[in-house]
């Protein structure tokens, strides 16, 4: 049963947290929190989300603050690196630094053939045993994509790229570009998933290796359960860039998991100035515990953007009814 709008504005709260870096183009990532009697959830779609969209959103976030949370079946995540499209080598071996012991690292790509493979090229010359994934958003189609990946697999080492995340958008070029590939390299679906209006009815064979799970765009860890066991494929967990309190929620998505095969792109807080709760990284590993929040007064947004957040979470909320 769902909460009604009254018990979650009780503890609402709007926070604004600083980004270090540029990421989808925005320096000030916004997002609401809430209390229940399980904890803290987060509402974290982006600002240009629908109320449709959001739902699943809000769903996650209610499902964290309302019910309890599953059984771990392991206690620390592997973590990879989220290197952003950034031109800046200062900055790259800065957010290196940034994820402790981590020799994996998703880089985003999608600008220019010549500048996503330097940024490439400049984590390998930092972390030279790294393992590299490439994060494209669906930006390329089929034939870019070719293009794309086989230039960046003979920087870099057909075996050193662990996956493409979404090169392109749609199911059908996905099964297209799976068919035309020269390359043995797996192919990771995002958007395809959580995008989808009816995900359990996609066939996802022959088009994806690998599933990202993003377990607030998904609504939540019982139905990312539910996906994961629908689909067999390996799955890695990440962040929707959400603050301590999502990515707790991913970490605890990813130690219920049957199975683990991948290290999970759950360090996103290292991209904020400073986040409500620590979630140290050590030895490229992230273990899963109890949020100790710390000062929310420092992030607390204007009145204006709690009233708008309020008035989004009342629509979104109808629309669950």
């Amino acid at each position: 049963m769902l909460p009604n709008f009254e018990e979650i504005n009780s503890s609402l709260r709007v926070i604004a947290l600083p980004m270090r870096t540029t990421f989808r183009g925005i320096q000030l990532r916004e997002t609401a929190i809430f209390q229940g009697p399980y904890g803290w959830g987060e509402f974290a779609p982006f600002t240009e989300y629908d109320d449709a969209e959001s739902t699943l959103w809000l769903h996650s976030a209610i499902e964290a603050a309302y019910q309890p949370r599953p059984q771990p079946l392991r206690e620390v995540i592997s973590i990879n690196g989220t290197i952003p499209a950034t031109d800046s080598k200062a900055e790259i071996d800065s957010l290196i630094s940034s994820y402790s012991g981590a020799r994996v690292f998703k880089i985003k790509v999608g600008t220019t053939l010549s500048a996503d493979v330097a940024r490439i090229q400049m984590v390998k010359n930092s972390v030279p045993d790294a393992k590299i994934r490439i994060d494209v958003n669906g930006a390329w189609n089929v034939d870019e994509a070719i293009e794309q990946i086989r230039a960046m697999s003979d920087v870099v080492g057909e075996s050193e790229i662990e996956y493409v995340e979404q090169p392109v958008l749609s199911l059908s070029e996905l099964k297209e570009l799976k068919s035309r590939l020269d390359r043995d390299i797996k192919i990771a679906g995002d958007e395809i998933l959580r995008k989808s209006a009816n995900p359990l009815e996609l066939d996802l064979h022959g088009a994806v290796d690998i599933l990202v799970l993003k377990v607030s765009p998904l609504g939540g860890i019982t139905r990312s359960l539910m996906l994961a066991g629908h689909f067999g494929l390996p799955v890695v967990v990440s962040s929707a860039l959400e603050s301590a309190i999502g990515i707790n929620y991913g970490l605890t998505l990813a130690a219920a998991l049957p199975h683990l095969d991948y290290a999970c792109g759950l360090a996103t807080s290292t991209l904020f100035e400073k986040d409500i709760a620590q979630l140290p990284i050590v030895n490229g590993e992230m273990r899963v515990s109890t949020l100790e929040i710390e000062s929310l007064e420092r992030f607390t947004a204007p009145h204006e953007r709690l009233e708008w957040w309020r008035n989004r979470i009342r629509r979104t909320l109808e629309l669950m009814q």
